[in-house]
């Protein structure tokens, strides 16, 4: 009986011959770095590799559709942020036997799911809020820790690469949005939100070789401007009381810097359907989009109960998700090298798949003075698909008037 405890005599001498070629074909690994629009950076630290995987073409592929997927998670949050129910805080209705108008209900609604409740005729309101959103996990790897591999070599059956590169990532997004709306009719609201954008970005590339780590990229980029703005129409089909059947759309433009992944950069059109019910302090709400053009395809839905706590107090509790079409994910693909015997290429990269995203929402509404309302809430993902953040908090002012 023969036994093997470890590589011939050749395969020794082959793979021995393997590492000192990838070594004499390695470059410098002196750091470079880079400070241009957000997508110069990605693809920058994406491509500027020091493995030697034998593959150009291959390699520009892979790099090519890994910034692209990474850019299409941060377009995806962007394109897609949610606007505070078009409705604003205060609702109104005719009440005809006092000759004048009366809030349609104690409550002020849920954050972004939208209620059947329209603001009333010629009622409008208007407000501003602010979101700051760090990005720690992209598909469920860690952004910063630097075990986000992109690249790298093994030899055949090792159970672990020789030469690896990790990219690590920190992604940070304000957004400060101005947002108004207005009856035009008892039934029928138009609403419009403009985000205010900024995004900044910092990335390194490092390449570990047999334990030893060499910094081999960094790049920095910080854009800010116009996002893409959302224009929205609602009209209550049916109402009883508080609750009711309503009917709406949405457009958002393609405001927003591509380049610096400030908008989506297509026109997205998403009609809904809004049904709520609502009694003396309790309401569930919820409705169903579907994104027809814009970034990708989804199936949108939504749900929310409210608490009216008091008349100038309400909580709030939602669930949302977006089913994406195509939106992709993260994956590490191995090859055998095609000019070293025994030695294998890992490339991460992206392939494109329908994701679900799910998140939940709470906070409150308090009405501080008059028509003043305070909105503080804090989402957090459910799912690890795309770019994901622990907590984000959001705080917004809204005031309502005229009638």
């Amino acid at each position: 009986m023969t036994m093997t405890c470890g590589p011939t005599t050749h395969s020794r001498t082959t793979l021995v011959a393997s590492l000192v070629t990838y070594m004499l074909l390695g470059v410098s690994m002196t750091p470079a770095s880079a400070q241009q629009t957000t997508i110069d950076v990605l693809s920058f630290l994406l491509t500027n590799r020091t493995i030697i995987t034998g593959d150009f073409d291959r390699d520009a592929q892979a790099a090519a559709t890994t910034r692209d997927t990474i850019a299409t998670f941060l377009i995806q949050e962007l394109a897609t942020l949610p606007v505070s129910s078009s409705s604003g805080g205060f609702t109104y209705r005719p009440d005809s036997t006092l000759g004048t108008v009366i809030r349609s209900s104690d409550s002020f609604g849920p954050f972004y799911t939208e209620r059947s409740l329209t603001a009333g005729r010629s009622r409008a309101s208007f407000g501003v809020g602010y979101q700051s959103t760090l990005y720690n996990t992209m598909d469920g790897r860690d952004l910063r820790d630097g075990t986000l591999v992109s690249t790298a070599a093994s030899f055949t059956g090792a159970p672990a690469p020789f030469d690896i590169e990790t990219v690590s990532l920190r992604i940070r997004t304000d957004v400060m949005t101005f947002t108004g709306n207005y009856g035009i009719t008892d039934r029928l609201d138009f609403g419009l939100a403009i985000p205010f954008v900024r995004v900044n970005l910092d990335g390194e590339r490092v390449d570990t070789y047999k334990g030893q780590s060499f910094v081999q990229a960094t790049g920095s980029a910080s854009a800010s401007g116009l996002g893409d703005v959302a224009a929205r129409l609602k009209y209550n089909v049916f109402r009883e009381g508080a609750s009711g059947l309503t009917v709406g759309a949405e457009v958002r433009l393609p405001t927003g810097s591509e380049k610096n992944l400030l908008g989506g950069g297509r026109v997205g059109f998403t009609p809904r359907f809004i049904g709520s019910v609502e009694g003396e302090r309790v309401g569930f709400h919820s409705e169903v989009s579907y994104t027809l053009h814009g970034v990708a395809k989804a199936l949108g839905y939504g749900a929310a109960v409210t608490v009216a706590a008091s008349p100038r107090f309400t909580g709030v509790g939602e669930l949302s998700g977006r089913r994406v079409e195509g939106l992709g994910r993260l994956s590490s693909t191995a090859l055998p090298h095609p000019r070293l015997v025994g030695v294998d290429t890992i490339r991460v990269t992206g392939i494109e798949e329908t994701t679900n995203r799910i998140v939940v929402i709470g906070g409150f509404k308090w009405n501080v003075t008059g028509t003043w309302l305070v909105t503080a809430n804090v989402l957090r993902p459910l799912t690890d698909v795309g770019l994901n953040a622990s907590w984000v908090p959001t705080v917004m002012f809204d005031y309502s008037f005229g009638g």
